[in-house]
């Protein structure tokens, strides 16, 4: 048995050596993040596995798992320990090697095996580790499991078991690139950059969007850990701007940027402008809803208005809900209300049939704008963008505030913003509380704070489908609110 773990341990001393170290706080919302060394150690993430594992057994799954990883110069390490602790709970895994999430997904259909563990930081910084984890193909862990997972591997609970095991799969890069692939193909001549940010999708993307018959130009596809240009998040702005150059270099008709471990995809169009994955979500709710009569989508709470007020979404009677941000959030309701797609503004898209199988996947992602592109052979993306009603909107911006403060922020921050009847000279028509607090007025003028799920920081985003003037007065009350918290540091940007 492991010694109960500690969150406390210094580095480079014999009990860091022996005792597991583990921040209490790596335990977030729907999935674990840590910066590995400093608020995790090796044994840490073997008594993570050995949690997992009895939290398995503790649910009633049939014991075997599907674990992965992304590429960064620790996370294979990392993924041994976990297994050796997800076998000493009895488990047998199923390693599939260097993958992307939806990759690691896929597999749990492919294989038939009902858990996941992949190991990955997502679109955090080098020197972040965590595990996307789920038990129920294609939900992933929320908020319920999470916490229990937690007790276990804080409070020792982790039972050792017999009948752990081991098989490697060599082969789930062509299966997964094959699944998606086989039976599809694009016949509009199209020149696409398909930007990697020399992380795990550079294995995947480029082969991936050649198979359906584009024209692909690889950018910065080279697996390097160091991630040399920038960070591989397509939110980011050295990612779009390398994106928005490459575009123009090319010609291309637009850039796809996938982020370190594949499951969400970024834009940028022929112009060589960003399109906001919440505004390439309307556009392909406008397309599906075409299709499909009384679709139904699930938005996350930071994303566009235009969900519910866009003209062409209501004539076609699709029906929008929003709900909490989060990969896990967005997968789950989708699943629960049957919808056809599930949007995050952050490039998380969770498509059902007759694309995906629930799960957010880019390449899935990447396919369904190069459909949607092939349905409209007289338009570039921009004209379908232009097509959009115009609102003015901000980048997701993100004040610094630390995981052990951020939560209660929130909740002084919805108490002073619940009961509010007017903001920016306007009446308030609209207060969304499902996940911190979105506050609409009367011209649809709406702004959102939350505390980030995965890092410590909360979120702030802000739309007007009125004025550019309107939106940034209500960024300025909301700084005005943030500003009486003085746990809530400095923004990453602003307006």
């Amino acid at each position: 048995m492991l010694p109960k773990p500690s969150a406390d341990l210094k580095e480079n001393t014999l009990e860091y050596e022996v005792q597991p170290k583990v921040k209490p706080t790596g335990f977030r919302e729907y999935d674990a993040r840590w910066v590995f060394g400093e608020e995790i150690n090796v044994l840490g993430i073997q008594a993570l596995g050995l949690g997992l594992g009895t939290l398995i057994h503790e649910l009633g799954k049939r014991p075997e798992i599907v674990v992965g990883h992304d590429f960064r110069g620790y996370s294979a390490g990392i993924k041994q320990a976990l297994t050796v602790g997800l076998m000493s709970a009895g488990i047998k895994v199923h390693d599939i090697g260097l993958a992307l999430s939806p990759v690691a997904y896929f597999a749990q259909f492919e294989l038939d095996v009902p858990c996941v563990a992949m190991v990955t930081a997502s679109h955090n910084e080098n020197g972040w580790t965590g595990v996307k984890m789920g038990v129920e193909a294609p939900l992933t862990f929320g908020p319920d499991e999470m916490g229990r997972l937690k007790e276990i591997v804080l409070n020792g609970e982790g039972k050792n078991r017999d009948g752990g095991g081991y098989q490697f799969h060599t082969d789930l890069r062509e299966r997964y690139i094959r699944d998606l692939t086989d039976g599809v193909e694009i016949k509009r001549p199209m020149k696409v950059i398909a930007a990697c940010g020399n992380g795990t999708a550079g294995a995947y993307a480029p082969e991936a969007l050649k198979r359906l018959g584009v024209e692909v130009i690889p950018m910065d596809a080279e697996l390097d850990h160091t991630f040399p240009k920038y960070n591989p998040n397509p939110e980011d702005m050295e990612m779009l701007h390398a994106m928005q150059a490459a575009v123009k270099e090319h010609g291309a008709d637009f850039a796809l940027g996938f982020d370190g471990d594949g499951d969400r995809c970024g834009v940028v169009d022929n112009t060589g402008d960003e399109i906001f994955a919440d505004k390439i979500g309307v556009m392909l709710a406008r397309d599906l809803s075409a299709q499909i009569p009384n679709a139904k989508f699930v938005v996350d709470v930071k994303s566009t208005g235009l969900f519910k007020t866009d003209p062409v979404l209501n004539e076609q009677g699709a029906e929008t809900v929003y709900w909490k941000t989060g990969h896990s959030y967005i997968k789950r309701k989708t699943t629960e209300l049957d919808a056809v797609a599930g949007f995050e503004k952050s490039g998380h898209f969770f498509f059902r049939e007759p694309y995906g199988r629930g799960y957010d996947d880019g390449l899935v992602a990447a396919i369904a704008i190069l459909k949607m592109m092939e349905r409209n052979p007289e338009k570039q993306l921009s004209d379908l963008k232009e097509a959009l009603p115009k609102t003015y909107q901000s980048p997701t911006m993100s004040p610094k505030c630390s995981d052990e403060e951020k939560y209660n922020v929130i909740d002084r921050i919805v108490s002073k913003l619940k009961d509010k009847t007017e903001m920016i000279g306007q009446k308030v028509v609209d207060v969304n509380t499902v996940n911190g607090v979105r506050i609409t007025v009367e011209d649809g003028t709406w702004g959102l704070i939350r505390a980030s799920s995965n890092k410590p920081e909360l979120v702030v985003v802000v739309e007007s489908p009125a004025t550019e003037e309107a939106r940034n007065k209500m960024f300025g009350e909301l700084k005005e609110v943030l500003a009486t918290e003085p746990e809530v540091g400095a923004f990453n940007q602003e307006l």
